[in-house]
């Protein structure tokens, strides 16, 4: 593995730099003060994005995207992580990449104008009693002919007030297991507007401001068979081909945030003075710096070595679980260090600090909670010994 980025990867990341200081970071308070992000700014900032070439660069160039590796798409995340999450996931949007899983016709529908920019897409897979447990789900899809009904309640569903469609993944059946019965998952296309489907305003979040959830409520909602994702009861099987990368994708916006809460606490160190010096000099602070600077860097390097693995296809999950596990720790480690430097004003709203301190909790929760994480880390290691 090389650690130095290439020329083109440089370019990357100075270009999603220069766009996140210079388009978002203006943005910032605003929205975290309002909680709303104006769609009138989110056509301006999509615009600019798509400009500068950013907009959907997740995507591969034969759909338009910038056909980055997973290395040079994690860097890229990494930059835009720093900026308000609403900001940087609507604006400079990166369509979920299991649009590519469906037919020609479906990407025409849905990737497409995804891509360019009409519209959003979201993923709808967690329900009231069903988060890491996805076999547990309660809502169901039942055949009826060439059709599908629809029932059940999704919630959680980030950016579903903007979408204009949904990929939802519902219980179809039931198949024996070691363990009893268990759910047939498959995934479909649901539009908005098809009657019986319903969007629902979500909960209060500490987290994210501006960045919408919301609740989605099937009542006998019917979908003709064209609407399936993959293929029937394969839903697990095509959220596990092409969402995998996922978590690496949320490590690195994790270490965007991580790296500019520690740039903030080097430069109050440097500047503060306490008692006549500057308080960096005391190892009380000098040494959160040295640790922080540390974990952050653990943190980087198994989130390069998981994507560069990614596009050599020997990445496993253990790998991206790791990857994910630390970087989200991390990232809540070095924001309450940065507060802790600051002091009081490290809660106050003119500095980002008490925002990505807010923000970092849920990165352990959601794509996978970091008890998930360790669950599938151990169960690598036992089972290399037949455990």
């Amino acid at each position: 593995m090389n650690f130095g980025l290439s020329e083109e990867q440089r370019a990357i990341v100075d270009t999603t730099r220069a766009f996140v200081e210079n388009e978002l970071y203006p943005h910032e308070r605003e929205v975290e003060r309002t909680g709303r992000l104006e769609m009138d700014l989110i056509k301006e900032l999509q615009q600019k994005a798509m400009a500068a070439g950013l907009y959907a660069a997740n995507m591969p160039a034969e759909v338009g995207g910038a056909g980055l590796d997973t290395l040079s798409w994690l860097l890229y995340e990494k930059e835009l992580g720093k900026a308000n999450y609403a900001l940087h996931w609507t604006c400079v949007a990166r369509p979920s990449n299991i649009l590519l899983a469906g037919t020609d016709e479906q990407k025409e529908k849905y990737l497409y104008p995804c891509i360019r920019g009409e519209t959003w897409d979201c993923l709808a897979m967690t329900e009231p009693g069903a988060g890491s447990d996805l076999r547990g789900m309660k809502a169901t899809a039942m055949q009826d002919g060439d059709d599908f009904v629809l029932n059940g309640t999704k919630h959680f569903i980030s950016h579903a007030d903007i979408a204009g469609f949904a990929i939802v993944f519902m219980a179809s059946g039931e198949e024996d297991s070691p363990r009893g019965k268990r759910k047939k998952i498959t995934a479909f296309f649901v539009d908005k507007g098809t009657k019986g489907f319903a969007v629902r305003d979500g909960y209060r979040n500490v987290s994210h401001r501006g960045y919408t959830n919301a609740v989605l409520e099937f009542d006998d909602c019917r979908l003709p068979k064209e609407q399936v994702l993959g293929e029937v009861h394969k839903g697990f099987e095509v959220a596990n081909s092409w969402l995998g990368a996922t978590r690496l994708q949320v490590a690195s916006t994790c270490l965007g945030r991580a790296e500019r809460a520690l740039a903030h606490a080097i430069e109050y160190a440097a500047q503060r003075q306490q008692f006549g010096q500057q308080i960096g000099k005391f190892q009380g602070v000098s040494f959160k710096l040295a640790d922080m600077a540390m974990e952050l860097k653990g943190a980087e390097l198994l989130t390069r070595e998981a994507g560069w693995k990614y596009d050599q296809g020997t990445v496993t999950d253990e790998d991206m679980a790791m990857a994910k596990l630390k970087a989200t720790e991390v990232l809540a480690f070095i924001a309450d260090e940065a507060i802790q430097i600051h002091g009081g004003m490290g809660l106050m709203d003119d500095l980002p600090l008490e925002r990505i301190w807010r923000d970092a909790r849920v990165e352990r929760i959601w794509e996978g909670t970091s008890e998930i994480q360790r669950h599938i880390i151990s169960r690598a290691l036992l089972r290399a010994v037949g455990g």
